[in-house]
């Protein structure tokens, strides 16, 4: 396992040795210069975008979005028991929640989603979503990425060069490549605050064939933690901006003598970058926001997590990954299998302060309306209450929440049948939802990808979405 350093001692390792180790968000993996530098070749081939054809769609309603926070409740939350509930239903598939009203005459959600219902106005609730794959790796993949896995039954493996780049990875992809215009601030795609594990980390959370350079800015620090830092943003106190200015020189000097280091110094730019860029530097400083802010959002993991994307979203941040969930079965997650409802009491808590601070506070900054906000799971739950106390995975129709951005509000959008068994209206992939979130940004999702070998693959199979 490769040793944590800071983005600083990984710069300075490698203008001593030649020896390339891993910065979130940078680069992949520890490897050689010279099999960097191969790897670099072929990304730089791999899924080269037609920049003349990364145009938007024609049918790109609104004015396209800024960003995009997709929160993420890995493990699968009931859909029955929090946007979707059946209270006409016997008890074995209704559960023990009781249904609350909300803002929204006719629209109803769990008793413990209070503040939700309060804001229900604000969302639209996508009641039809489905696919099928019951296992939480292939389904995270496909969730994130919007594509089937090549085969289902590699359910517990990891992320591959060879896999296909997920929403976030492209956005950042069409960034560098002047399909959006860039922001102040050059992070692009950034996951936080941990990564989603299970076995192996999760298939889909980062840019597959587009290389390294598109894989999420990766935060694993708790943001509710008194003393939050970003580590790979820490200058050691002993190393001042004058002597890491010269050590910046010394390192372009040295990388001159080597003319086939011209991408690893595009690596090495951004890292400096990172480090003196005050946008970077301010979006993560979570202590100076006002402690009643901090309040409002809930002093947890979650709440100040969506805090942070909030601070994201301001300084120029593209697409924010939030993962609420770490390892599924092993700690107090979304994953109910058994004892579901205490489990889930548990969870909706802090999900129904932190959503809904979250959407108040963007709304309130005049953000809303350019940020699309997506919560969902990788699936959902089983209709009917299993021997245990649970649910299982059942990903053949479940909700996704939607906010921001443009689309409709108030509202919910296709319905599951009267057990929440299948869609009986309207039916939504995750392929349609990464097609939807493409043509917000106004890319066309139509446009090709092509991957190491040169072979060609549309953004996406999906279909747009009408809700907005």
């Amino acid at each position: 396992m490769v040793q944590s350093h800071s983005t600083l001692q990984i710069i300075e390792l490698h203008w001593r040795t030649g020896i390339v180790l891993e910065i979130p968000g940078i680069l992949e993996s520890a490897i050689s210069r010279r099999c960097f530098l191969q790897t670099a070749g072929y990304a730089a081939i791999a899924a080269a975008l037609n920049q003349r054809r990364l145009s938007a769609s024609k049918n790109t309603p609104h004015t396209p979005i800024r960003s995009c926070v997709l929160l993420m409740l890995y493990g699968g939350p009931s859909q029955i028991d929090t946007w979707d509930m059946k209270p006409e239903a016997s008890s074995e598939v209704r559960g023990e929640y009781r249904p609350i009203k909300t803002s929204v005459p006719g629209l109803i959600n769990c008793e413990h989603l209070t503040a939700c219902a309060q804001i229900m106005h604000k969302l639209t609730v996508i009641r039809s979503m489905h696919h099928d794959l019951t296992n939480h790796n292939s389904a995270m993949y496909q969730a994130l990425v919007g594509k089937i896995p090549s085969s289902n039954n590699e359910v517990l493996g990891e992320n591959r060069l060879g896999d296909f780049p997920n929403v976030a990875a492209a956005i950042s992809y069409a960034t560098a490549h002047g399909a959006l215009p860039r922001t102040g601030n050059p992070l692009i795609n950034v996951a936080l605050p941990h990564v989603m594990h299970n076995v192996v980390d999760l298939p889909g959370q980062n840019s597959g064939f587009l290389g390294g350079s598109h894989d999420p800015f990766q935060i694993n620090a708790d943001p509710n933690a008194e003393q939050f830092r970003v580590q790979n943003l820490q200058r050691p106190p002993a190393v001042s901006e004058p002597r890491l200015q010269d050590r910046r020189a010394l390192l372009k000097s040295l990388d001159q003598l080597d003319v086939e280091n011209v991408d690893l110094a595009s690596y090495q730019r951004r890292a400096f970058e990172l480090l003196q860029n005050d946008t970077v530097q301010n979006a993560f400083r979570i202590e100076r926001e006002p402690t009643s802010v901090r309040e409002q959002y809930g002093r947890h993991k979650l709440g100040q997590s969506l805090l942070l994307a909030r601070r994201l979203v301001e300084s120029g941040v593209r697409f924010i990954n939030v993962h609420d969930g770490v390892l599924n079965g092993q700690t107090v997650n979304w994953d109910s299998h058994s004892n579901l409802f205490p489990r889930h009491r548990e969870l909706l808590a802090p999900l129904d302060q932190g959503f809904a601070a979250f959407i108040n506070d963007l709304d309130q900054r005049g953000l809303l309306d350019s940020t699309l906000v997506i919560a969902m799971g990788e699936f959902g739950r089983t209709p009917r209450v299993n021997v245990h106390g649970g649910r299982d995975h059942w990903p053949n129709c479940y909700s996704v929440v939607l906010a921001g951005g443009g689309v409709q509000q108030g509202t919910a959008y296709g319905a599951s049948d009267n057990l929440g068994v299948y869609p009986q209206s309207h039916p939504v992939t995750p392929a349609d939802l990464a097609a939807t979130i493409f043509t917000r940004f106004g890319i066309n999702p139509e446009i090709e990808i092509r991957d190491r070998t040169d072979r060609p693959f549309k953004l996406s199979e999906g279909n747009f979405i009408p809700v907005f």
